[in-house]
């Protein structure tokens, strides 16, 4: 009878054990679910989808777009690749203030809120908020890319592409005043004289996060006749151009 009392206990000790050591891995697992590398990035998935919808795809994805490029954001949280991941108004809200590029402008306009990307819009955006900029105002304005872009735009000068504008900003990525324009692994730096560009008819725009702006000439092109020098990121050089 002992033996069997004493193997009872032993077999309830084990389930115990057992329980406690299910309990303690569902619970890290839950741990683990909640400060996962993909939880830790859901601002940035809501920001890279903000910015997705609101610079390119808009009109296709069937948002009602203002004149101004402001969209309402009960529209924007209606679509898939938001409502998949719960995003809120709250959501949002932080996103575009903690936004290290400042790429976003919200707004209450009559109780309801709305957003917008400051810039780098790929559709017609007619009234976009957009400081024109004046002769003398900056020095030299910069672009930043990519060595493999190089052998085309030493030939054809930069162009905009499927963008509206070309960006630029008026430091580089080592300036801590400089939030947005330039891309931070850039391996080029094409610096541009603004000045000569506006003295001979090129427009250039400051956006409201200090993005430099221009649609260039009517081809879409700055060409290299602006440019005052090329530098490689990594280590200083500068490359040659005609």
């Amino acid at each position: 009878m002992v033996c069997y009392t004493q193997l009872w206990l032993s077999i309830l000790q084990f389930q115990l054990s057992l329980s406690s050591t299910i309990c303690s891995f569902f619970e890290k697992k839950k741990q683990f679910k909640l400060f996962s590398p993909l939880n830790t990035n859901r601002n940035t998935i809501i920001s890279k989808t903000l910015s997705w919808l609101l610079r390119h795809a808009a009109l296709r994805e069937n948002l009602n777009v203002s004149p101004d490029g402001f969209v309402d954001i009960n529209e924007v949280l209606q679509h898939k690749r938001l409502k998949k991941i719960s995003c809120t108004p709250e959501d949002v809200r932080e996103v575009v203030a903690t936004n290290s590029k400042q790429r976003f402008t919200l707004r209450d306009r009559q109780g309801t809120l709305e957003i917008c990307a400051n810039q780098g819009h790929s559709f017609p955006v007619d009234n976009l908020e957009l400081i024109p900029v004046m002769p003398y105002e900056f020095d030299y304005v910069i672009h930043g890319t990519y060595l493999k872009n190089w052998d085309s735009i030493r030939v054809y000068g930069l162009k905009r592409m499927k963008r509206n504008h070309i960006h630029f900003s008026s430091g580089l990525p080592s300036d801590k005043n400089i939030k947005s324009g330039i891309r931070f692994d850039a391996e080029i730096y094409i610096y541009i004289d603004i000045n000569k560009a506006l003295l001979s008819g090129l427009n250039f725009f400051r956006s409201v996060n200090g993005v430099v702006l221009s649609s260039g000439n009517e081809d879409g092109i700055i060409e290299t006749k602006y440019f005052l020098k090329v530098v490689n990121a990594s280590n200083g050089s500068h490359l040659t151009f005609p």
